[in-house]
């Protein structure tokens, strides 16, 4: 048994994390800057614990009786980026797990582990056949230069004698949030298909997945360092269309111009129209074994009936 601290625990991977955390065993606390509310949230027997992320207080001290912190909360990264938005979205990643460092360097007994949440947004754009791991070099553009930052602040815990581990999450399909909660509407309508060229690769995840090497990385002495959450089989937007458009016996083939994302998204609409092919490897090695490793298999899990 262990007892798990989660930041974010009331978001779409956090709940599901502190689910499963639960079901083996461990004691769960949650941390959020508003406990009434998350209580609604969060799954019977979960701990929560209000803490504000941008200043000391009182929630320092939940950091002396734990054995392991898995840091999910932060400002939702998919969303037009103006230059206040650009400050919010690094104070959110970055200063907390600064404050979050500070807090475990201050504990008396030191957690056994850090697990930091990311982003394969740190590979920025790539050609769609270039294939990317945790030893590839940072990319470039805001969200790269985040993650470079928001990494090196979860990497100081390792000064406290702290294992760490960075897991980069990519693109999340899942129930109940996630990806698929904005692109399945489109698709019920039946005007369902990918954005732009369609050509884009995407490197998808499986909830499942994505806790399940959150849990690994929380149990695993080996892992530390940037560990990659994606499939191994990554996907074209135009693959994932037609995919979708399968399970769900709907059309897939109708466009969705990239200028028309650019409008809306600005800056941040590379998330959607430039290619990424990451490969999970860290979490090869380690012998991680994907529950959802291909494509159909994972949408049929989410969206079959």
């Amino acid at each position: 048994m262990k007892t798990v601290l989660i930041t974010g625990g009331s978001g779409f991977i956090g709940r599901r994390l502190a689910q499963e955390l639960l079901k083996r065993g461990d004691r769960v606390t949650v941390l959020t800057r508003d406990a009434e509310k998350a209580r609604g949230k969060v799954t019977p027997g979960v701990r929560v614990a209000g803490w504000t992320p941008n200043k000391e207080g009182p929630w320092y001290e939940e950091l002396d009786q734990v054995d392991a912190v898995v840091h999910l909360a932060g400002e939702l990264v998919a969303q037009r980026w103006s230059d206040t938005k650009k400050k919010e979205i690094v104070d959110s990643r970055v200063g907390s797990t600064d404050r979050l460092v500070e807090a475990i360097g201050r504990a008396r007994k030191k957690p056994g582990v850090l697990v930091c949440a990311s982003a394969t947004g740190f590979y920025g754009p790539r050609d769609p056949n270039e294939e990317v791991d945790e030893s590839s070099e940072r990319g470039k553009g805001f969200l790269a230069e985040l993650v470079e930052q928001w990494e090196g602040a979860a990497s100081k815990a390792t000064d406290h004698g702290v294992r760490t581990a960075m897991v980069r999450i990519g693109v999340v399909f899942g129930k109940g949030g996630g990806a698929l909660e904005k692109m399945v509407p489109a698709f019920k309508m039946f005007v369902g298909g990918p954005i732009g060229s369609g050509e884009q690769v995407y490197s998808w995840v499986h909830l499942d997945d994505v806790v399940g090497l959150l849990m690994m990385a929380i149990d695993d002495d080996r892992a530390s360092g940037p560990i990659n959450a994606t499939s191994p089989y990554p996907a074209t937007a135009g693959e994932i269309a037609k995919a979708i458009g399968l399970v769900l016996n709907r059309p897939s083939f109708f466009k969705v111009p990239s200028f028309v994302v650019n409008a809306l998204l600005g800056e941040a609409a590379e998330i959607l129209t430039e290619s990424q092919r990451v490969i999970p490897r860290r979490a090869i090695d380690l012998g991680y074994e994907f529950r959802y490793a291909r494509l159909m298999p994972a949408l049929e899990s989410i969206l079959g009936t």
